[in-house]
């Protein structure tokens, strides 16, 4: 098996699917079902010419080659605010990838008369009514859900209820074969379903590659760049990324008053850095979401009272529960230069006209899991993205390099 996003065309030689393949983007993210549904057939195309170059026995196997992969399905609601899963067309003996957005607060309905947002309880009561139209006659069901339910009520520090562990235990008792989710707020939730499958993959390659699209002028050494992890949950991610740049890193760790609870969490006091000195460099901060963003905006202001030079946020899910308005006004104010997140999840149209936002785009990356995962055989060349971030760093110092000498001469 090669590596499917470094662009090779030929895929898999020896291999075929477990079962013909289907992919039913949920509503609310079927610009990402297109777009994961428009790399595979790619993917499919080149392995089937790259057969024929080489004249070998075609993929015997009906319907690997297809215009589209993807499933019409929907669940309508009555009045009531009652809902039912359809899905529209035969899904009989195939391998059926249903993927989901619970974070996607843009879409409504009706209750008696009244408008609702749909909350992500609600996308998951879908979820559980397709796969329960799916389950009898499918091959196998796998759900792709890139931000995990309720992933941030992932233990018990009191007399709390485990959200988000119930909620796998019911994915796997309703028949559900792999869940596939990005970046698990604690990945060790899949302790709740030891038996069963549980894929947790993370973008650290399309942070890189986003970043270094849009910055051309950054300096990848320990003298210049470090990683900033805003906590201590965060620290195996700065961790990484420090190592494979090739940098120092620092963080940060919040003191909270444990006397109050305010919006079900104890409100933070101080912000407290540990590291090296931050004099002019460029700060990358790396976690996995921005909800209302305010532990994010109190870390890039403390780096800049630190004397950080540029600040670069990473996250993977921008969530931004409280709005925009405090970034714009951060930005405004020189606290951050840009914000990076994912297209994993919902983002508003505001969000996406901001000139501080840019997006690391995972199509592609998931693309290539559910196609790895179709034929049954080891995700092992896609999911380790070291390979492929040392050649990216390596290919952006070479560029630099050749910009810098040719500026030289121009001089």
């Amino acid at each position: 098996m090669h590596d499917t996003q470094s662009g090779n065309p030929f895929t898999f030689k020896d291999t075929l699917p477990v079962a013909p393949l289907k992919i039913l983007a949920m509503n609310g993210c079927q610009q990402i079902g297109k777009e994961v549904d428009q790399y595979i057939v790619q993917f499919r195309r080149n392995d089937t010419e790259e057969l024929i170059k080489r004249k070998e026995i075609g993929l015997e196997f009906h319907g690997y080659d297809r215009d589209t992969y993807l499933v019409s399905a929907s669940c309508p609601r009555f009045g009531s605010g009652e809902a039912k899963g359809v899905i529209n067309e035969s899904i009989r003996g195939t391998d059926l990838f249903i993927i989901t957005d619970i974070t996607n607060h843009s879409l409504t309905y009706k209750v008696n008369g009244f408008e609702n947002h749909m909350s992500p309880d609600d996308h998951f009561q879908d979820l559980k009514r397709l796969i329960s139209v799916a389950i009898a006659n499918a091959h196998r069901v796998n759900v792709v859900m890139p931000f995990l339910y309720e992933g941030r009520q992932h233990k018990r520090s009191g007399r709390e209820s485990l959200d988000s562990a119930m909620a796998l235990q019911e994915l796997v008792d309703l028949g559900v074969s792999d869940i596939i989710t990005f970046d698990a707020h604690d990945p060790r939730i899949q302790n709740a379903i030891p038996l069963h499958g549980f894929d947790n993959y993370t973008p650290p390659y399309q942070f890189i590659k986003a970043i270094f699209n849009r910055d051309r002028h950054l300096t990848i050494d320990k003298d210049h760049l470090i990683i900033i992890s805003p906590d201590e949950g965060a620290m195996s991610r700065a961790v990484y990324f420090a190592n494979n740049l090739g940098v120092d890193m620092g963080m940060f760790y919040k003191r909270r008053d444990y006397s109050r609870v305010v919006n079900g969490k104890n409100p933070i006091v101080a912000h407290e850095y540990l590291g090296s000195s931050l004099d002019g460099k460029t700060v990358i901060i790396i976690d996995d979401m921005i909800a209302s963003g305010e532990s994010m905006l109190e870390t890039a202001r403390e780096l800049k009272e630190q004397k950080a030079g540029k600040i670069i946020i990473c996250c993977t899910f921008g969530l931004f529960t409280e709005g925009l308005e405090r970034f714009d006004e951060f930005h405004r104010r020189e606290f951050f230069d840009y914000v990076v997140t994912t297209n994993l999840t919902y983002r508003t149209p505001e969000l996406l006209s901001r000139p501080w936002y840019i997006e690391a785009n995972m199509s592609k990356f998931m693309a290539a899991i559910i196609n790895t995962l179709n034929h049954d055989v080891s995700t092992a060349d896609i999911t380790d993205p070291t390979v492929r971030m040392q050649r990216l760093i390596q290919r952006y110092n070479a560029e630099a390099q050749s910009e810098f000498e040719q500026l030289t001469l121009s001089l």
